[in-house]
């Protein structure tokens, strides 16, 4: 069985976007496609410099959906996204209409793909405790912690990622087995076909990754930190402030009076970069997908024949 749909993945800066909105214009005249985003960061409103957000005129020209839906006080999870997505695609179905999925929060595709484990409700009593406990002992001890009652995901989690390694400690602590038992039992997979954009020399990724960020900065990202901050409702440890770029420029805020824009500028491209070496990794997990040289010549020509073959096959399987 696979989801009657069309996926365009990819690293972050590998042009997705840029793709999508020519592939979709492109294929008007035979049929209307609407995009469903599949980022974890254009969810939350207010948010628009530094998630690199479609412009209000690109998405007054084409359809978008999950941008925008929740306020960044709110939490948005790949069980809420698979739901949503799940609904979309069957909406735009019945309008006689294309869903092209485009994103690079490979966490929301896994769970879209291989469906989502069952994994125990998360518990106040505990998560407090937790934190406590964070507190006082610190996080490489937590992350110890996590290495003795279940290695596999201490081994796959980064030390510093606090939010998984709390969140790992809690599901054992709740439930009496480690996550990665528990991340075994997926239920039966459902692949759509899956275009990635994939660059062939790592240094051209690179490369795009420093000049968005640079002009992230120059369009006034700064700015939009400080007012989410001014708010005065949020917080670094909220799922929208650790958005990469997002907890680099509020934790130097944090840190300092004056901001050191140098200093800035390469702690939020490395963040970056690191977040497009796991997508890529994801990706390349993925025998099934098709890939695309984003860094190649006629990169849109391929990724538009690509994404119309795959809808055309949709049709023809009914």
């Amino acid at each position: 069985m696979a989801l009657p749909c069309v996926c365009l993945a990819g690293p972050t800066a590998s042009g997705k976007t840029a793709c999508a909105l020519a592939a979709v214009q492109a294929l008007s005249g035979t049929r209307p496609v609407e995009i469903i985003s599949v980022d974890s960061a254009l969810v939350y409103q207010g948010m628009d410099i530094g998630t690199a957000k479609p412009s209000l005129a690109e998405r007054a020209l084409i359809t978008h959906h999950l941008i925008d839906i929740i306020d960044p006080s709110q939490a948005y999870s790949a069980a809420r996204f698979v739901q949503d997505a799940t609904r979309l695609i069957g909406e735009i179905r019945r309008r006689g209409h294309w869903p092209l999925l485009v994103g690079g929060t490979m966490l929301y595709f896994k769970a879209l793909f291989d469906g989502l484990d069952d994994m125990p409700a998360a518990n106040p009593a505990v998560r407090a405790a937790l934190a406590e406990q964070l507190q006082t002992q610190g996080l490489p001890a937590m992350h110890q912690a996590l290495q003795r009652i279940d290695p596999v995901t201490a081994q796959r989690l980064a030390p510093a990622d606090t939010q998984r390694i709390l969140r790992a400690l809690e599901v054992f602590q709740i439930s009496g087995r480690p996550l990665s038992s528990l991340q075994q039992r997926t239920k039966n997979a459902v692949h759509p076909a899956l275009i990635s954009l994939e660059p062939q020399d790592r240094a051209w990724l690179h490369q795009r990754i420093a000049q968005r960020f640079e002009q992230m900065l120059s369009a006034g990202f700064l700015d939009e930190v400080r007012s989410l901050r001014a708010r005065g409702d949020l917080s670094p440890d909220m799922p929208s402030m650790r958005c990469v770029g997002y907890r680099q420029l509020w934790q130097a805020m944090d840190s300092a009076e004056t901001l050191n824009i140098t200093s800035l500028t390469e702690q939020g491209i490395a963040a970056t970069r690191q977040l497009a070496k796991r997508q890529l990794t994801w990706l390349r997990s993925m025998p099934t997908r098709q890939v695309v040289a984003c860094d190649g010549p006629n990169v849109i020509t391929q990724t538009l024949a690509l994404i119309q073959q795959a809808f055309l096959a949709l049709d023809a399987a009914g």
